[in-house]
């Protein structure tokens, strides 16, 4: 699993997409790219919100990329353009990379994954690129867009400048130079993206990275359905406060329990401390945490510290406006999603008879407890949830940051026709939007491979 991402001799005229980038790029540069990187998006079939809490999740690559076309240049400038008119052209100095939070713009992405290359290999001087970025993974949807963009600028910037890297390290570096456009995730979306494997889903651990195959049974398909509510990560606290929530939860059970709490972040940290079973954390959760939110100085009366220490050391830049924390619930949905994560990993080991009923049910227990727990969800997505499960699917659940995006649908494959129809008559017909965005919100999809280089054969 430590061998670098792929490099693949292409067939230009064979491949339509790449070939109408190879025009648009040359129609920009009036040069032909020096070569094409990829990176896949992913759908979680389950386990959400809990990689940043240090719990494994089980997602897969999805056909859908962000692929770019690139030629390097002696200016040291990186020319970003991109192939839907709505994001605009970017240049920069590759000695002048900033990255503006405040302002989460396309091109931000895609300098995040070069600026963690750059800083992974001590890159004092870098090549400049001119690159042309195509995407077919729908934006903010929760299929991991602006992480396959992070991913497929960390894969440019290593092949412009002719380094090497293993795809752990790179999924690893993508996942922390994401965070300099302020969104703390856990590092799943970068995972998947460079260690998927067509044909099998993974599940992916943490501390250290590593991903293992999970056969998914026959008999089912994975069906995702596009809510049409757009959802970005960097531009909402909504996901940053889960974060901090997590983390304070961590912090109080640890201080109950007697443990030195100042240096314990994740949940999953806990646990391994405390040597206890993912139910009896769940006990403990019971014990200690009350339902009830949780005020600022609750908290810091328990941790026993002042306000500022709470909004400097714990909170994060974009939180600092919250005044209760929902501790409870957001713990019991990470210790519960993440012993359904093994089970359903389990379940498809051991293949038994019924065990599509039994994964369905599974991802039903995870979008109740995204809806009421995480409180993750939205009207739109426990709407399409519905529709989803009255038109035949065994299971059915939000998938991604929530908030909006998408809904992942497991659907036994002699229903998959009907499925289509009842889904796309129920939901999107009635809405000349949706109705307008159909081709590209509801789609079959089978896990796809993971990110590479191609070049002109």
């Amino acid at each position: 699993m430590a061998v670098n991402p792929p490099k693949i001799k292409v067939l230009l005229s064979a491949n339509e997409r790449l070939q109408k980038l190879k025009e648009a790029f040359h129609g920009k540069y009036k040069e032909s790219p020096l070569f094409y990187a990829c990176a896949p998006g992913r759908v979680n079939l389950i386990g959400e919100h809990i990689d940043y809490c240090g719990y494994a999740v089980l997602p897969m690559a999805i056909e859908q990329n962000i692929l770019a076309a690139v030629s390097v240049n002696s200016s040291q400038t990186i020319q970003l353009a991109n192939t839907d008119p709505k994001y605009k052209d970017f240049t920069v100095s590759v000695n002048e990379i900033t990255i503006d939070r405040e302002n989460p713009q396309w091109h931000y992405y895609f300098l995040c994954g070069v600026k963690g290359v750059q800083e992974q290999l001590g890159l004092s001087s870098m090549t400049g690129i001119s690159c042309v970025v195509d995407g077919t993974i729908p934006a903010s949807s929760g299929l991991s867009s602006s992480s396959a963009l992070v991913c497929c600028a960390g894969l440019v910037t290593m092949e412009a400048n002719q380094k090497t890297i293993s795809k752990v390290l790179l999924a690893e570096t993508c996942a922390k130079c994401e965070r300099y456009i302020g969104t703390e995730g856990g590092g799943m979306d970068q995972s998947i993206s460079f260690l998927a494997e067509e044909g099998t889903a993974k599940l992916i651990e943490f501390n250290p990275l590593r991903a293992t195959d999970v056969k998914l049974p026959e008999g089912a398909v994975f069906v995702i359905a596009n809510s049409c509510v757009e959802m970005n990560k960097a531009a909402s606290s909504h996901f940053n406060i889960r974060v901090v929530e997590c983390r304070i939860a961590t912090k109080v059970l640890a201080k109950a329990r007697g443990l030195e709490w100042s240096s314990l972040q994740k949940l999953g940290d806990l646990q391994t401390a405390l040597g206890l079973s993912l139910e009896k954390m769940l006990d403990l959760v019971e014990e200690v945490l009350h339902p009830e939110p949780y005020s600022r100085e609750e908290i810091c009366k328990i941790l026993g510290i002042t306000t500022e220490q709470l909004s400097k050391n714990i909170l994060s830049a974009n939180t600092q406006h919250v005044t209760h924390f929902r501790l409870y619930q957001r713990a019991r949905h990470v210790y519960s999603e993440a012993d359904r994560v093994l089970q359903f990993k389990a379940v498809c080991d051991s293949s038994p008879d019924g065990a599509v009923l039994q994964l369905g049910n599974l991802m039903n227990q995870s979008h109740t407890s995204c809806r009421d727990l995480y409180e993750c969800s939205c009207p739109e997505l426990d709407q399409l949830v519905d529709i989803c499960l009255q038109a035949g699917a065994v299971g059915s659940r939000l998938t991604g940051a929530g908030w909006g995006g998408c809904t992942v649908s497991m659907v036994p494959t002699e229903r998959m026709d009907s499925f289509l129809r009842t889904v796309k008559e129920q939901y999107y017909t009635p809405d000349a939007r949706r109705a307008a965005l159909v081709q590209q919100s509801l789609f079959v999809t089978r896990p796809g491979g993971g990110a590479a280089i191609f070049t002109e054969e």
